[in-house]
C-alpha cells in the first residue's frame, strides 16, 4: 500500500508491478462500491502477472462511506420482507456519492493518480483504466477528462448524462455489461449513436445470462465465470493492440 498526494488530500492505493528492470504499461483499476477490498487487490495481481504496473486507488477513503455497504445489505434487498427498509438504507448511504461535487472530487483524484503514474520510474508512460460498477462510471469520467489516457475499460459503468461530452473524447473504450442489468443495457444504444456521430472508437459487449457484477468471483449471487473469463481475454487483447 502507498499514499498518493492529491489536490483532495492523500489517498491510499494498492500498487503492484512486475519484478524486473523493464518499463511497463500501466493500469488504474477502480473498485466497486465495496471499496478497495481483497477482490480488487487480487484483480490487480492478475494484471501485474500479465505484465502491467497496476495502481488501485481507494476512492472511498475519507468519504465516510467506506465500510457502510456490504453483502448483507444486498441480501436484505432480495428478501421481500426486508427489501423496502434495505433500499431506504442503501439510498441514504449512497446519497453523498450521487452529488456533482463528489463526482468532481473523485475524478480529480483519478487525474492525480494518472499524473503520478505517468512519471513513475516503473512505467513507460502509457496509462489505461479499468473500473467495475462505481469504478466503471469513473472509468468513463476519466476518459472524458484526461486526453492522454490510452484505453478505458468500464464494466457495468454509467455514462455521464451529457452525451454531447463525447465530442471531446480522445480515448478508445471497451465496455462490458450483463443483459439482466437492464437500465444500463438500455442506455448503450444512445451512447453508441453519439460515439458514431462524433466518430469515436467505442466497443461494447453484452453478455447473456448474467447481470451486474458478473466479474466479481467473490459475489456468489452475481459471478458468471464464462463472461468473466471472456471479458478478461478481450480486455488483454484491447490493451495490447
Amino acid at each position: 500500500m502507498i499514499n498518493i498526494d492529491t489536490k483532495e488530500g492523500p489517498i491510499p492505493c494498492y500498487f503492484t508491478y512486475p519484478d524486473d528492470e523493464l518499463k511497463h504499461e500501466v493500469l488504474i483499476i477502480v473498485h466497486e462500491i465495496w471499496g478497495l477490498n481483497d477482490h480488487i487487490k487480487d484483480v490487480a495481481e492478475r494484471y501485474k502477472n500479465e505484465g502491467f504496473v497496476v495502481l488501485a486507488p481507494d476512492l472511498l477513503s475519507g468519504t465516510g462511506i467506506e465500510g457502510k455497504i456490504d453483502q448483507s445489505i444486498l441480501d436484505e434487498m432480495r428478501d421481500p420482507e426486508k427489501k423496502d427498509e434495505a433500499q431506504k438504507k442503501m439510498r441514504e448511504i449512497l446519497a453523498p456519492i450521487n452529488s456533482k461535487e463528489f463526482g468532481e472530487i473523485t475524478t480529480n483524484k483519478l487525474e492525480d493518480c494518472f499524473e503520478y503514474l505517468k512519471n513513475n520510474d516503473n512505467t513507460d508512460g502509457n496509462v489505461s483504466i479499468i473500473g467495475f460498477c462505481f469504478g466503471g462510471t469513473y472509468a468513463y469520467s476519466l476518459a472524458l477528462r484526461e486526453k492522454g489516457l490510452k484505453r478505458a475499460i468500464p464494466y457495468y459503468g454509467r455514462f455521464p448524462t451529457n452525451l454531447d461530452s463525447i465530442k471531446d473524447l480522445n480515448t478508445p473504450i471497451l465496455a462490458f455489461y450483463g443483459e439482466h442489468d437492464k437500465d444500463l443495457v438500455d442506455s448503450v444504444s444512445s451512447i453508441q449513436a453519439k460515439m458514431d456521430e462524433y466518430n469515436k472508437e467505442f466497443q461494447y459487449v453484452i453478455y447473456k445470462n448474467c447481470g451486474h457484477a458478473f466479474f466479481n468471483d467473490t459475489n456468489k449471487n452475481m459471478y458468471n465465470k464464462e463472461a468473466a473469463d471472456d471479458s478478461l481475454e478481450r480486455t488483454l487483447e484491447f490493451l495490447r493492440n
